[in-house]
């Protein structure tokens, strides 16, 4: 049924309309796509299934009206032993499982009794090890891939169709084919990477062939009261593939096939600047009129996704004509509550995703556990909220960055009285120094919404508080939680305390100012060396960045580095790796080649920055132990690290009291 639309704010007139794609009658023009691979799996044990369904039910509860959550991988015809590769590598197709119909079955039923519509994406991402030539998709891959004969391709030809037909038996009210971010599908569409000579390379008619073949199979199984939809690049950003042009003419000839009911366009590639996943660097929906002019040369539904963050950005997007329905991904693994919050006017109290994508890169990068950043509950949703106490008790938390925001924020919403002490006159730590970084807006508006969090809950907040042993014990808490972060970290070198040497905390504050030609010490595996270079670099320093490491940053995953290096290469910074500072000279750093252990200088530079990490600054605990009824510490105060490690100890210690 299609829901009316009288509940709905006039500010989000279009978000909330009702409309019908293929067979799909949605309630309003939110999809979420596919995210399930960060979130788990739907294939593992019956709890992993059960976890996995109650994550996308709790949204849809909230009024999300399209789950295209699963991504369904395909069987990979491969030689024995053959090892496929990278990421979305497969050998082992999940609609061939056993338990695929029963699974999906699952998923789908619990979507459509919660009143939304369940699709899934048919995807063989990679190409892994398939491909119309043996021709590379971009720069940062280099596997060369097999490339199919025309017997291999009528055999995925009936393996798609096999996909879409199990689709159908488990319940599944559509199909969704992965033809970008170096699919099998986006392959054979580029000219890129699509050199073949015969009736499926060549001209756009003949490199559309073999989706075309895949789509007419498909209708042939499932009929036509079955959704089918393409999701597809705007534009490939790699020298060599298709353009925007390009882009529009396969959407036109994907709608004069008559087998497809939707389009739904994205941007970016798994690598690149922009990857697919576009993090804070990007403006919100920065690629949607791209998107519109695409729809306005189809008569098919758009959906278009890209760094679409709030209900406002949806609503522009959708009021400009850019697009039919906006997939919304991130933004609701930061709050699930979204839709709901919207529609009830409570927008202020809608928990911002700060587009940093640790939802993506924690997994893929360190192989952690699905994590969101400002949302520590993400994965839980079936185990309900954190029950209220039975007996309130009084906690006190020292420090107030995002360890101590999170703390006090969980703490008071089970029931406990919170006092929160801290020495600086504004909240946030050193999180709060980084938003003073380029592109960081969406991290202050996180920790804004903590303050009005604590503020709504009650939360007693005492700014320029210095807390020292006796003044905490004499509050008389009954739980004390340390949360008083790190002290800058400066390594021991010989000239680390010359006055041209400042640490990056100092910079980005304004508190000391760096000369025209400045090297960056970089001994932090994530993005603080690259925010600085990306912050002096804006004003006019020209920037050499020192790493031991092999690359720059080897903890931030491909989606997001693309981004910050793209940044940095407009303006010619300059990177030498493999090399440790050992001292630091007047206008000159002495480096060490960590392998060869060879020793130089390399001067010109005016100012030395340190981007050194941080040390615990755990004083106040070792005080208090043995004087409190109950002391904690967590976040950098325990181990410097970043901010999604300092939410996630949060929300462990609250849930264990």
């Amino acid at each position: 049924m299609l829901y009316e639309n009288d509940a709905a704010p006039a500010r989000y007139r279009r978000l909330f309309q009702p409309l019908t794609v293929g067979t799909l009658q949605l309630r309003n023009r939110v999809m979420l796509p596919p995210h399930a691979s960060a979130v788990g799996t739907l294939w593992g044990t019956q709890a992993d299934a059960d976890r996995h369904v109650a994550y996308w039910v709790a949204r849809v509860k909230a009024g999300a009206a399209w789950i295209d959550g699963t991504t369904g991988y395909i069987e990979n015809l491969v030689i024995p032993g053959f090892e496929p590769t990278g990421v979305g590598a497969r050998r082992r197709g999940v609609f061939r499982l056993p338990i695929y119909l029963d699974r999906a079955g699952q998923y789908a039923e619990a979507i459509h009794a919660a009143g939304a519509c369940a699709t899934t994406q048919i995807v063989i991402q990679g190409g892994m090890p398939h491909g119309p030539s043996p021709t590379l998709s971009g720069p940062v891959i280099n596997s060369v891939p097999h490339a199919l004969d025309r017997d291999e391709i009528r055999w995925f030809i009936a393996e798609y169709r096999y996909c879409a037909e199990q689709a159908r038996r488990a319940g599944l009210d559509g199909v969704e084919l992965h033809a970008n971010h170096d699919d099998l599908l986006e392959w054979f569409l580029s000219p890129l990477t699509n050199r073949r000579t015969d009736e499926y390379g060549g001209s756009p008619e003949n490199r559309l062939r073999f989706l075309g073949e895949i789509l007419s199979e498909i209708r042939e199984g499932v009929g036509r009261d079955f959704t089918v939809g393409i999701r597809m690049n705007l534009l490939e950003e790699t020298p060599g593939g298709y353009d925007a042009a390009g882009g529009v003419e396969l959407a036109q000839r994907l709608e004069a096939t008559g087998l497809v009911d939707y389009l739904h366009v994205v941007m970016g590639s798994p690598w690149g600047n922009p990857s697919y996943i576009q993090p804070h660097y990007y403006e919100a929906a920065e690629w949607s009129a791209l998107a519109g002019r695409l729809k306005a040369a189809v008569r098919l539904p758009i959906v278009h996704t890209g760094r679409i963050n709030s209900p406002e950005v949806a609503e522009r997007v959708l009021a400009a004509g850019h697009a039919d329905v906006v997939g919304m991904a991130r933004a609701h693994i930061a709050d699930a509550e979204l839709l709901a919050k919207a529609r009830a006017g409570r927008e202020d109290e809608i928990r911002p995703c700060i587009g940093c994508n640790e939802c993506i890169s924690r997994s893929y990068v360190e192989g952690l556990p699905f994590a969101c950043t400002v949302n520590p509950r993400v994965g839980l949703e079936g185990e309900g909220p954190l029950p209220r106490v039975t007996r309130p008790r009084r906690m006190l938390v020292v420090g107030g960055g995002p360890a101590g925001l999170e703390t006090a924020g969980l703490a008071v919403e089970r029931g406990y009285e919170v006092e929160l002490w801290e020495r600086e006159a504004v909240l946030g730590g050193q999180a709060r120094v980084t938003t003073h970084a380029p592109r960081y807006g969406d991290l202050a508006r996180w920790l804004d919404w903590q303050e009005r969090r604590l503020a709504r809950a009650g939360v007693a907040v005492r700014r320029e508080r210095e807390a020292g042993a006796d003044a905490v014990v004499d509050a008389g808490a009954d739980v004390v939680v340390i949360a008083t972060g790190a002290r800058p970290r400066r390594p021991p070198l010989p000239g680390a305390d010359a006055p041209f040497v400042h640490d990056i905390r100092d910079l980005l504050t304004g508190r000391a100012q760096a000369g025209r030609r400045v090297a960056i010490v970089a001994q932090d595996d994530h993005m603080a060396p690259l925010t600085l270079a990306d912050f002096l670099s804006e004003r006019g320093h020209e920037v050499t960045v020192v790493y031991p490491t092999n690359g720059p940053a080897p903890l931030v995953g491909r989606y997001i580095l693309g981004a910050i290096l793209g940044r940095l290469g407009a303006r010619d910074v300059r990177f030498r790796c493999m090399e440790a500072a050992v001292a630091i000279e007047p206008g000159a750093l002495r480096v060490r080649h960590v392998y060869a252990g060879v020793e130089k200088v390399v001067e010109g530079f005016d100012s030395i920055a340190l981007a050194c990490g941080g040390v615990p600054d755990a004083t106040l605990y070792a005080a208090l132990k043995g004087r409190v009824p109950a002391l904690h510490v967590l976040g950098d105060a325990y181990a410097p690290r970043r901010i999604v490690f300092a939410t996630r100890q949060a929300h462990s210690l609250v849930a264990s009291l």
